[in-house]
């Protein structure tokens, strides 16, 4: 069924225990990413030194096609385009979550210290109990979660401000990144080359024992986040809105910044700490689908297609040798912030 939405053309899909309302517009930005992101991949699949041609990776992942192309495309690439997908889904919709809750277009788990606690936490793990990848994700997981309890409680003034909230986080970032230092500092060098490219961000070594992990993590939290149901969007409106409509403020808010938390600390725990892509892909988003507010879905497909490009880049920038992918991210961060300042200052 059609109709309007606040002029908007929506699409109803109503189910057994679950209502949806999505926009046109939404629907059709994101089949055109989505179709981006299956070509990125094909492309990622088909190109390096062995050389693959499109139709025989289509045949590959069809099950028509064995020998030399199925290995390199099967066992040595596909896990890595799936985990850059993956791991580009969790970055964008923890930005989203985080961007909506806060109201600001800063209000990333990179700019606001979880990132960087997921990494201290990491850190520790690696130095003092073992580097097995289900202990790296726990680590990561307790580091990010207590650097956001910190900074909440640091927040707390009869509820949590987003503005309050970004500069508290940004504090307490720059403390855990000194910490960072040192503990890189005072482990043995083995461990520290280990921990500063580890610090780059890279899928450089991951294969398909962490595919399922990461899988699996990231679609239990997603599902978590559309049992929600649209309490997001309810608290971006503002507290006292959210409290009319029946939504309990806080609540939802140590719900929303959990989940957020935990999409960080696993994306982290695989790959490092990926910068800029929660932080930039929600407004390139909302800058595509013209919504009035921070959509989920947009933002887990933009995404997965930007990563999954910018670890191609990484691949092949100067080939044979590979970049950590975080940064190719960092780049594109920096040229985000130029458009981001001059958009910003026509608009004055």
């Amino acid at each position: 069924m059609t109709g309007l939405d606040f002029g908007r053309r929506v699409v109803v899909v109503r189910g057994a225990a679950l209502s949806l309302r999505v926009g046109v517009r939404t629907g059709i930005i994101c089949a055109v990413l989505g179709l981006a992101t299956l070509a990125v991949g094909v492309l990622a699949l088909g190109t390096g030194e062995f050389e693959v041609p499109v139709g025989e990776v289509v045949r590959v992942l069809l099950g028509g096609e064995q020998g030399p192309a199925r290995l390199v495309v099967v066992e040595w690439r596909l896990p890595r385009v799936l985990l850059s997908l993956i791991i580009g889904m969790a970055l964008g919709l923890s930005g989203a979550v985080f961007q909506s809750l806060m109201r600001n277009p800063l209000g990333s788990p990179d700019v606001i210290g979880f990132n960087t606690g997921a990494y201290t936490g990491v850190l520790v793990t690696m130095m003092f109990v073992g580097r097995d990848y289900y202990q790296t994700v726990a680590g990561a997981l307790v580091g990010g979660l207590v650097a956001a309890a910190v900074v909440y409680l640091l927040a707390y003034r009869k509820g949590v401000q987003g503005f309050r909230l970004i500069i508290v986080g940004i504090a307490v970032g720059a403390v855990l990144g000194a910490a960072n230092q040192w503990f890189v500092i005072k482990v043995n060098l083995q461990a520290a080359v280990a921990a500063a490219i580890w610090a780059q961000g890279s899928l450089n070594t991951l294969g398909w024992d962490q595919v399922l992990p990461v899988a699996v993590s990231v679609a239990l939290l997603t599902a978590l986040l559309v049992a929600l149901g649209p309490r997001l969007s309810l608290l971006a409106m503002g507290d006292d809105a959210a409290a009319a409509l029946g939504v309990r403020a806080e609540g939802s808010r140590l719900a929303y910044l959990v989940i957020g938390v935990a999409l960080t600390a696993v994306a982290t725990a695989a790959a490092g700490p990926i910068s800029f892509v929660a932080l930039a892909v929600p407004q390139l988003a909302r800058l595509l689908t013209r919504t009035a507010g921070i959509a989920l879905a947009p933002s887990a497909v933009t995404g997965a297609l930007l990563l999954a490009t910018s670890d191609w880049l990484a691949q092949r920038a100067f080939a044979p040798t590979q970049l950590p992918v975080g940064i190719v991210t960092v780049s594109l961060g920096g040229v985000y912030f130029a458009w981001l300042l001059a958009r910003h200052a026509r608009s004055r």
